[in-house]
């Protein structure tokens, strides 16, 4: 029988998240496998992983806003934005105040343009920024408007010629936390990288609902955190369709708006979900249908 849901993954540092795709894709017994935003090799935290069907509801994964937990250090550039790369520049932070960190990442709060780090995953021509980069080309990227709700400074640890700042972070969907390190490290004059990142919620999927890759190994297949269900109705408002809708709704017909803003899950009357869909011009439409056939 084919297993249908998410998986909420606490990924470990040194691996990629393709990694963790492929490591599930045996464990789970399918081709079918996908993630929901990328987390750089360094980075730990929630992953969040699609099997058979429900990797049709990543694409909402990946727009869901995204918590962190990071460090920055200050007094080094590198040429990657964080502990990966090669230091590219040291200069003595001992000088720099509590207060200057904390203004400078006050104006890194709330709506900012932001440019992303060169040695991202974004396509230029066809071929990712970073591919770019390690081929010895120079890479400037257009900045983007990204949404920082809170970045909260947890600790200021001076350590010598450099000073650790530890940091909480909820944003949206884009918002890369190496550029938020780097654009601290400019204004202050003195560098910025980061030397740590975990993630610890991607929407309500969170770090308290994680498995380790040993875990998830110790119980496959039985590897679901999510079925389909239960993770249209954490991602999505929810309604019930009728008999008759439900029957429209399996063979891709519209219903009647009833005024729920945004994509939302539609459930069979028996909780069965049928589809996501979204509201326009008095008719709800399905995005992507999901009832089993």
């Amino acid at each position: 029988m084919e297993i249908d849901g998410l998986i909420v993954v606490d990924k470990p540092a040194g691996i990629t998240s393709h990694d963790v795709v492929a490591r599930v894709r045996r464990l789970a017994k399918t081709r079918r496998v996908g993630h929901g935003g990328t987390l750089d090799p360094m980075a730990t935290g929630v992953l969040i992983i699609g099997v058979n069907r429900a990797t049709r509801l990543l694409t909402y994964v990946i727009g869901a806003g995204k918590s962190y937990r990071a460090t920055i250090r200050l007094g080094e550039s590198t040429v990657t934005d964080d502990a990966e790369g090669e230091v590219t520049a040291r200069t003595d932070a001992a000088s720099v105040t509590e207060e200057s960190i904390r203004s400078g990442l006050l104006a890194q709060t709330g709506a900012i343009s932001q440019v992303p780090s060169a040695v991202s995953a974004i396509k230029i021509n066809g071929e990712r920024a970073y591919k770019r980069v390690r081929q010895g080309e120079d890479v400037s990227l257009p900045p983007r408007e990204v949404n920082v709700a809170e970045l909260d400074v947890l600790a200021i640890r001076p350590a010598g010629p450099v000073v650790d700042v530890d940091i909480d972070v909820t944003c949206s969907s884009g918002t890369y936390i190496r550029a938020i390190a780097r654009d601290l490290g400019a204004t202050l004059g003195v560098g910025g990288h980061l030397t740590a990142l975990r993630r610890t919620a991607v929407g309500q999927m969170t770090l308290a609902e994680a498995s380790t890759l040993d875990s998830l190994e110790s119980r496959a297949p039985d590897v679901i955190s999510l079925p389909m269900a239960e993770a249209a109705r954490r991602a999505f408002p929810e309604r019930t369709a009728t008999a008759e809708e439900t029957r429209v709704l399996r063979h891709g017909g519209p219903l009647d708006a009833v005024g729920i803003t945004g994509p939302y899950a539609v459930f069979s009357p028996e909780g069965i979900l049928l589809a996501i869909v979204s509201e326009k011009s008095g008719k709800a439409r399905a995005e992507i249908v999901l009832a089993p056939a």
